[in-house]
This record gives structure tokens, sequence and C-alpha cells, in this order.
């Protein structure tokens, strides 16, 4: 199978053979072959020497890595690929005895060498979403490996790219089941909890897995406690923490949508956990943006969790997300009662870890409140970040002893 070929400038080889899994079109000394977008290309040195294999783009990003070695890139070799990072999920998500996980990240992108990728699988659905149009393309090859992947284990391949991928192109493509078909909403277990999972119309592809660690994290303090969760989406923090005791929990979203799916996942542990959970009227959704609820509300809480959506897509966005996050940790702040718990996250790629870290105490110097970190947060392991790419990540959290 002959590819088209990318040629580099001489000394534009040395992120490629530290294993970057991007090509800037700076980098590009010459194209054989005529492409389109998508296409899958080779790359190679000044000298002819190969290097990787991915798919070209006509932007910024001229190529996507997702081969270091000559492949021919069928189904046979992404079937190959699937089953070494399914292995690899199946030995970092230990199982625990009654507490089952049925959902994760099967594929992170660059993290597991598929640049443009993500597969997220919910107890025998695999929903695909592609970030770059040679992904897209690629649809097809990659369902049909997800099937000798999974065998019957696998119910459906539901594709949701049209918001993922470049908007032109984005035209094209609709949301929909590539094999099989599953009626949503769909359970799911995580840790042992129940949960809702809607990837139709759901945000991002259903659910926020990148937070189970920190789920988990949440119940460890949340016996006996009032806990705040803003930004709640679809419960997860409201349900690990009213199955770990808390005495009350307040689940707060601007989405009267988010707060209806937060009610029914409450309800589905009620009814299944009742001896854990209690007593439903331990919680309460509501539906306000939040911070005028926190601005609005002067009652205290044992527990805070701020996790909001990503406030820079952009570089250029960034000053402005972070006096977002500062006046948001600041109403937090104020929230969170004397040796009380601030959970406070940011998923905005463009605010790095040490910009966030600084963002908080400056919150908390306004605030006028002692803070000590107790947890330095991340995403968890089936949402892998390659060394060479640390751009992928990109949760970055904080537990903080509020006095």
């Amino acid at each position: 199978m002959q590819l088209p070929k990318i040629f580099l400038q001489a000394g534009r080889d040395e992120a490629l053979r530290r294993y970057h899994p991007w090509v800037f079109s700076g980098a590009v000394s010459r194209y054989e072959g005529h492409l389109i977008d998508g296409d899958v290309v080779e790359v190679y040195d000044k000298k002819g020497n190969y290097l990787a294999t991915g798919h070209y783009h006509d932007g910024s990003i001229a190529v996507r890595v997702f081969s270091f070695e000559q492949i021919v890139p069928d189904v046979q070799y992404w079937t190959g690929k699937l089953t070494k990072i399914r292995q690899f999920r199946e030995a970092i998500i230990a199982p625990v005895p009654g507490r089952p996980t049925d959902c994760y990240r099967l594929v992170h992108g660059e993290g597991d060498g598929c640049s443009g990728l993500i597969i997220d699988y919910y107890n025998g659905v695999a929903v695909f979403q592609a970030h770059s149009i040679g992904m897209h393309r690629e649809r097809h090859l990659i369902a049909e490996a997800l099937q000798n992947v999974y065998g019957k284990e696998l119910l459906a391949v539901y594709d949701k790219s049209h918001e993922t991928v470049p908007d032109l192109y984005g035209q094209t493509v609709t949301n929909g089941y590539l094999i099989g078909s599953v009626e949503t909403p769909h359970e799911v277990h995580e840790n042992g909890q129940s949960f809702w999972v809607d990837w139709v119309t759901g945000q991002k592809t259903g659910f926020f897995l990148d937070q189970r660690d920190n789920r988990q994290l949440l119940a460890r303090y949340a016996q006996g406690k009032r806990v705040l969760n803003a930004f709640c989406y679809s419960g997860g923090f409201s349900v690990y923490a009213l199955g770990a005791g808390a005495t009350l929990v307040h689940s707060v979203d601007v989405s009267q949508k988010a707060i209806d799916l937060t009610n029914r996942n409450i309800a589905l542990n009620v009814g299944k956990q009742s001896d854990l959970y209690g007593p439903a009227e331990r919680h309460e959704a509501i539906s306000e943006d939040v911070m005028t609820y926190l601005k609005a509300h002067s009652g205290e809480y044992d527990i805070v969790v701020l996790d909001p959506p990503a406030y820079a897509k952009n570089i250029s966005a960034r000053h402005r997300a972070v006096q977002g996050y500062k006046r948001l940790n600041i109403e937090g702040f104020k929230r969170v009662a004397k040796g009380g718990i601030l959970f406070t996250f940011s998923c905005s790629q463009v605010v790095d870890r040490e910009l966030f870290y600084n963002t908080v105490v400056a919150a908390a110097i306004e605030a006028g409140r002692q803070v000590r970190v107790l947890h330095h947060l991340s995403q968890p392991a089936d949402h892998p970040v390659s060394l060479f790419h640390p751009e992928g990540g990109y949760l970055k959290g904080l537990v903080l002893w509020v006095e």
C-alpha cells in the first residue's frame, strides 16, 4: 500500500524522534502526492528516513501521528492497536470486589498513540469521538476493530463527532450508530455507584469519566458532612457523597436538564442501596447559575466542590479564564465552613497547573481564609498523558483545608 509522503526540513525532525505526535506545518519541506484533509501519510526526514505515519490536515498541525512504525492502516492494524490499549486498561483499572466499574475511557488521544481520537466505553457501548478529519474517516475500520476486540461484549458503537471535528467538515457529519443500537439513557457502574448515561443528548460523550478517582476521594471525607456540588452536571460527586453518608447534599447547575439527570441518578442509587443512601430528602438539586447561587446564599458547607466547564478553549481566552476562576474560588471559599474542605478544579488545557494554583492562592488571599493543601489532583489512569506530549494533561485540581 503506497501512502503519500511528507518530507521535513533539515533539523526539524527532533520532536518526532522524541515521539511528540504532532508535525507542525512550518517544519514541512515538501509533499509528495496529492493530499486532502484526513489522508494517511508517511513522514520522512530530509534524507528520506522514515519517521512516522499519521493523518494530514491543511492547518498549523499538518500531521497527527498514530504510529512511529511503518504499518498498513487497515482493520488488522486497528484491531492490534486497540487490543493492546484494552489490555492496558485492564491492567490499570483494578477491579474492587463488590464495587464494579464497567465504564472507562478506552482511548485517550495522544496518550494512547491515537492523536485525534477519543473512545469512551459504557457497559457494552463504545462512544467514538473524532477530533480530526483523519480519525473520523477511519470510523468504520475502528468500529469493526472494536467488534474484534470486544466480541459479544460490544452491544453498539456510537459516533459522536459532529461537535468535535473541524467546523466545515462537521457540517457533513451526523451523529449516529456505526454498529448496533442501545436505548438511552443506559445504566453504567463506577466503583459500585450507578449512573444513567445518555451519549446522544448528553455533554461530551455522556459522562465525565475523568473525575472517577476524585469522586472516590471525596467519599473519604463526606461522612456526616454538608456538601455543595457546584456545576453538578449528572450528579457524580453528589452520588458519592450521599453513598458515603453525607448528611446534606445540594447539587447546583444552571441546566435544568442536568438537574433532572442528577435527580434520576440519586433515585437510582437510593432505590438500589437504601441502606447506604437513606432518605432522598438529604439531597436537593437546584437549577441556578452557580455564581448567582454562591452570592445569594449565605449558608456554609463542610465540603464545597467547584468543577466548572472549561473557561478557556484557546490561549487568547486565558486571561479572562483566570479572572473567572479567581472570582469563582473567592465565592467558593466564602461558603466553606471553618475547618471545611474545598475541592476546586480546572479542565482548561491552556491554564496550566502552576497558573491555576496561583489563581486559587490569589482567591484565598482576597477571601481572607487560611488554607492548607491536602491533595493535588489530576485525571485518572485511563486518561493517560504521554511523557512526550504534556499537552495531554488538562485536568488539574486542589483539595484544600480551609480555616
